[in-house]
């Protein structure tokens, strides 16, 4: 794992919510000494205590505000269901901690902007966390394309898949906690397509195929930009499991799976981990041969722990106002695609005020 040891105080995090995601992210931060996990809340005050037991935190809290009141947290790590991000992150900024947040960050623009208002006015970071954004495999794909590996980007295709074994109950087959396709997996195309394009498009057209009550089991999109290139999207939850992303510029390609959670094994991680394909063709034509670039590996959890730590030891508000720009992007754009599905329109992209 690419880890250096950090020269100031871990960070001392609270984790708002007991979902399953937030036990993977207990474990994975566990050994990182740039962040320590020192309580936890629930709004079942048996259901905190027993994550705390059985994840080693000393504090446990029956209310989320009790959470936000405690002086020994400096930030949360927010994993509630997608409808109550907006909500949690703005009272966590107003109780002065800064929010590390799953995605999608929000349901829309506007709250985006809401949550992004709140942490400035009270001097709070927030950040939404995107695992695979914090791969060293993603900084090297990055530093490819801004060093003009493959010129400028004229088009990506990406997508994101996966089955629901059991969604009779799950969240992401409720409409209410905003479910669907598209917010839970196609947000992670389209933020892979955003660090690629590096803005946001003008215009959207989408197409969804939707279950009885209304929430999109897979959606596809393509995206328009000003100066003509073009984007496409898809995500599904009624498919194998599958991450892919092509990258093609005026000089060449890029090529990547661009997942989460890392390992140099193809066999025998304990948690399953895989290497994640990231090649490159320097050139244009197909004679060209790809070369494959090896990145550090690790789980992105804890990647993204500790470079939110590092911003807000060293009080970077520049690091995440550019981690906002994104944000806002991304959150515009969901909402775009979700009403050209539902209309069968083509949908301008709402601009961040």
């Amino acid at each position: 794992m690419a880890h250096s040891t950090p020269s100031h105080p871990p960070l001392r995090i609270g984790i708002l919510g007991c979902a399953n995601i937030a036990r993977q992210f207990v474990r994975d931060v566990a050994s990182s000494p740039a962040v320590r996990v020192v309580a936890v809340a629930s709004r079942n005050a048996d259901t905190a205590a027993a994550f705390a037991a059985s994840h080693g935190i000393g504090r446990q809290h029956g209310r989320y505000e009790a959470l936000l009141a405690d002086d020994g947290v400096d930030a949360i790590y927010l994993p509630l269901p997608n409808s109550l991000h907006a909500e949690w992150a703005i009272k966590a900024a107003e109780s002065g901690k800064h929010v590390l947040c799953e995605k999608p960050l929000a349901l829309g623009l506007a709250e985006a902007q809401a949550m992004f208002d709140a942490a400035r006015r009270h001097g709070a970071m927030l950040l939404e966390a995107y695992p695979y954004y914090f791969q060293p495999q993603t900084g090297d794909m990055l530093a490819l394309l801004h060093g003009g590996a493959i010129g400028k980007v004229r088009s990506v295709q990406a997508s994101f898949g996966f089955t629901l074994s059991k969604p009779e109950g799950n969240i992401r087959m409720q409409p209410e906690l905003g479910g669907g396709a598209l917010l839970d997996a196609g947000s992670y195309p389209l933020s892979l397509i955003r660090l690629a394009m590096g803005r946001a498009p003008t215009r959207v057209r989408a197409d969804s195929n939707w279950a009885g009550n209304g929430v999109d089991l897979s959606t596809m999109a393509t995206l328009i930009y000003a100066d003509g290139a073009r984007a496409q999207m898809s995500c599904a939850m009624d498919v194998a499991t599958h991450r892919r992303a092509s990258i093609v510029g005026t000089g060449g390609t890029i090529e990547t799976e661009y997942l989460n959670h890392t390992s140099a094994q193809t066999q025998g991680h304990p948690l399953g981990y895989q290497p994640s394909q990231l090649r490159v063709r320097r050139g244009v034509a197909n004679t060209v041969p790809f070369e494959t670039i090896v990145s550090a590996t690790g789980s992105g959890f804890r990647f993204a722990a500790e470079a939110f730590a590092k911003v807000v030891a060293e009080r970077d508000f520049a690091a995440i106002e550019r981690a906002a720009a994104a944000s806002l992007d991304i959150a515009a754009t969901l909402e775009a695609i979700a009403r050209s599905a539902r209309e069968g329109l083509e949908v301008t992209v709402a601009r961040a005020v």
